[in-house]
């Protein structure tokens, strides 16, 4: 006989269900990618890189069921090709994690349009014409006892003032958070829509960002001492996308040891 799950098991697992993970093949995204795939979920990650996508496959799929597919989502049509594929895989979706993100630092004189168009087509535009994508998926299971989920990977530096020059990434994050919320509003009761708002992760960061990551007086402005880790980020979503999570939408959560909520 089958084994019978756990009370724990109930409300905080998330075994078979169907998730995308945007930008799932490094950094945060992969976190959340590994502890989806670990926790017995069907997991797709997607990366503009095939090289990268192939690994990703490779290196997830050892620890449970992960497929990677290609795709450059910050056009309408390339969220359209993505959102087909996943409905040639999934006949519906459960969870949808819009993680992949773009950033750009250049000082104020110099700060091109295209830097900043980049960075609001991949953080902004992509999240919203992927959500509209593949809002059939995410409507064929959600319901108001048990809704389908949309996470949405903000920043912190939207919650605060960002001390390098990443005006683009920052606005753009704001501006995620706030669709985030209309979203929530508009798809209730059968989707939620929350944000997960990273701090300073541990690992994928530019080389401007591992420099400033170097400096001992940024680590003292946090109050926790460390960095954000894997397990915090994939901890969270792994909680917003559970049964436990399930009377949540519309909501921020600060995933950054104390940065943004202590100052």
């Amino acid at each position: 006989m089958p084994r019978e799950t756990s009370y724990i098991e109930r409300l905080f697992g998330v075994r078979g269900k169907r998730v995308v993970v945007t930008g799932g093949v490094r950094g945060i995204g992969r976190a959340i990618a590994q502890g989806f795939v670990e926790g017995g979920a069907e997991v797709v990650v997607t990366s503009r890189s095939a090289e990268d996508c192939a690994r990703a496959e490779d290196e997830l799929g050892a620890s449970g069921t992960c497929r990677a597919v290609p795709a450059d989502l910050s056009t309408v049509a390339g969220c359209r090709e993505f959102a087909a594929t996943i409905g040639s895989l999934f006949p519906a979706l459960d969870v949808l994690v819009n993680n992949a993100g773009a950033q750009h630092e250049q000082p104020l004189p110099e700060f091109s349009e295209d830097g900043w168009d980049h960075v609001h087509d991949v953080n902004v535009k992509a999240p919203f014409f992927l959500v509209q994508a593949l809002l059939p998926l995410l409507e064929a299971t959600g319901s108001a006892d048990e809704p389908a989920r949309v996470i949405t990977v903000g920043s912190v530096n939207a919650l605060r003032v960002a001390k390098r020059d990443v005006y683009a990434y920052s606005s753009s994050k704001a501006a995620a958070h706030h669709l985030s919320t209309h979203l929530a509003a508009r798809l209730a009761p059968g989707i939620t829509v929350n944000v997960l708002a990273p701090g300073m992760f541990v690992t994928g960061l530019r080389r401007e960002g591992k420099e400033y990551r170097r400096d001992p007086a940024v680590l003292a402005e946090v109050p926790l001492g460390r960095f954000v880790g894997p397990s915090d980020v994939a901890g969270a979503a792994l909680y917003l996308a559970s049964t436990a999570g399930s009377g949540l939408t519309g909501v921020v959560i600060p995933v950054d040891c104390g940065l943004a909520t202590t100052r």
